[in-house]
């Protein structure tokens, strides 16, 4: 394990890692997993509410298996030099503020965004929740959104990726360009892009300032699972 003060100035891994694991995210995963599978599987279940979540748990299982078997185990790691380690008390105060300051930032955005751009906030699952609302339906969209996605994509996107580029480009880059290809994946839910990257701006942040990703799980399951609230309710 990296000693703390010098934890985000190095990191153990090339750009063989980073690569082959970016290959993984933006190029095999859309395409047969999230293209070709997720269509078969709509078709399957006639829902994409059941289709997406389904999706979304093997994604799980292919990022935290990616990053494993690629940047953990051939270095014989452990998974602390991805931040899931602990971290200070003290920092649960601006792990809530920086949730609501999330949570009205992103308000803001998308009304914005919805008035001069004429984006409406829907997506395919909003749409498959709302016109099916029963307790099961709410259920596995919760936990979809606010467990499972946030701790694949935290042990991903800040825990390897940030990391990688902050140790090779500094804090203002490895944000930036983390944030970004978060963004990026987010496509085609064009709606969402803005208040992603602007999530990622902050969870890479609380990443850089705790060497945890813990608060950003936290935070990042706290915006999803109101998200989903509000989507049932509203």
């Amino acid at each position: 394990m990296n000693n703390k003060n010098t934890f985000f100035k190095q990191s153990p891994w090339s750009w063989k890692e980073l690569i082959l694991l970016l290959v993984l995210v933006l190029v095999l995963v859309p395409f047969f997993i999230e293209y070709l599978f997720m269509h078969t599987l709509t078709d399957l279940f006639q829902n994409e509410l059941y289709s997406g979540t389904l999706i979304g748990l093997i994604m799980a299982i292919i990022f935290t298996f990616g990053v494993y078997f690629i940047a953990i185990k051939p270095k014989k790691l452990t998974w602390q030099e991805v931040g899931l380690q602990p971290f200070s008390k003290s920092y649960w105060l601006p792990t809530i503020g920086w949730t609501i300051m999330l949570i009205i930032s992103a308000i803001l955005v998308t009304i914005a965004v919805e008035v001069l751009i004429n984006i409406g906030t829907d997506n395919s699952k909003t749409e498959s929740l709302q016109t099916r609302l029963s307790f099961m339906n709410i259920s596995i969209a919760f936990i979809s959104a606010a467990i499972i996605s946030p701790i694949y994509e935290e042990i991903f996107y800040r825990g390897f990726l940030y990391r990688w580029f902050r140790s090779k480009y500094g804090v203002r880059a490895g944000i930036l360009i983390s944030s970004f290809i978060f963004m990026l994946v987010h496509i085609p839910t064009y709606n969402s892009l803005p208040y992603t990257f602007l999530s990622g701006l902050i969870f890479a942040w609380t990443y850089e300032k705790t060497h945890s990703i813990y608060p950003a799980m936290i935070i990042h399951g706290l915006f999803n699972g109101l998200s989903i609230v509000l989507t049932a309710t509203l």
